[in-house]
């Protein structure tokens, strides 16, 4: 096996090292030379870099939204009879480039807004303008998945908390599950006209947290305590 991974590793790094251009992300080159299976091709590097690092991927395309801002008349908005490409719920993070109106077209990130240039890069490094045929930077998609999927992510989470209940301070047990601080039904009904780059940090790493389950069933039903006080008032 040995041998073969050697060998794998071989021909794969002349690959990459052969499609690679003269200039490439120092940080992506040394993450693809320090895998177990090298990546063939500069396209596969950098995915494979922002897979290894979802929340640097989460601080960037956060960073980017802000750079690019809300277009001009949007605003927050669930599907509502046609608009079939509006959110059908408040737990999917708003997108408003994703949306026809406010669509900057190819070449453009239809999560943050910004330019994607080659090989799906946030930044001009070949002075070659923006790719065309893209329209999701590397980074962005890494961060989509993380905002949607967080839950997918809990052992690095864990981690970072130190392996300890963000709640409670108590050691994390292997049922601990990955919470939102802010719940996402607070987001839409008291946050819903929050400038939209800030917006996107409550599905980011600023509002998650891991906890232990006997944890997270009490802040659950106290939250749904909550909307039924609110939805009694209405």
């Amino acid at each position: 096996m040995a041998e073969t991974l050697a060998r794998r590793n071989a021909q794969a790094l002349v690959r990459l090292n052969k499609a690679r251009p003269e200039v490439f992300p120092a940080a992506v080159l040394t993450h693809a030379l320090a895998r177990r299976w090298t990546p063939p091709t500069p396209r596969l590097a950098i995915d494979s870099y922002w897979r290894a690092h979802p929340l640097r991927a989460d601080r960037l395309a956060r960073a980017l939204a802000a750079k690019s801002g809300a277009p001009a008349g949007w605003t927050w908005r669930l599907k509502s009879g046609a608009e079939s490409e509006l959110p059908v719920s408040f737990r999917a993070p708003p997108a408003p480039y994703k949306e026809a109106a406010f669509s900057l077209g190819p070449g453009h990130c239809v999560v943050c807004g910004q330019p994607v240039y080659r090989l799906g890069w946030h930044i001009d490094l070949w002075d070659r303008g923006p790719n065309k045929n893209a329209v999701w930077h590397t980074a962005c998609v890494t961060a989509w998945q993380l905002w949607n999927a967080p839950s997918d992510h809990a052992q690095l989470l864990r981690r970072l908390q130190g392996r300890r209940c963000a709640t409670s301070g108590a050691r994390l047990w292997k049922t601990s599950e990955v919470d939102h601080r802010t719940p996402l039904f607070r987001v839409w009904r008291e946050h819903r006209d929050t400038d939209w780059p800030t917006l996107l940090g409550f599905w980011g790493l600023p509002n998650l947290q891991v906890i232990n389950r006997a944890a997270h069933v009490e802040k659950s039903a106290t939250e749904a305590a909550s909307r039924r006080r609110v939805q009694a008032s209405a």
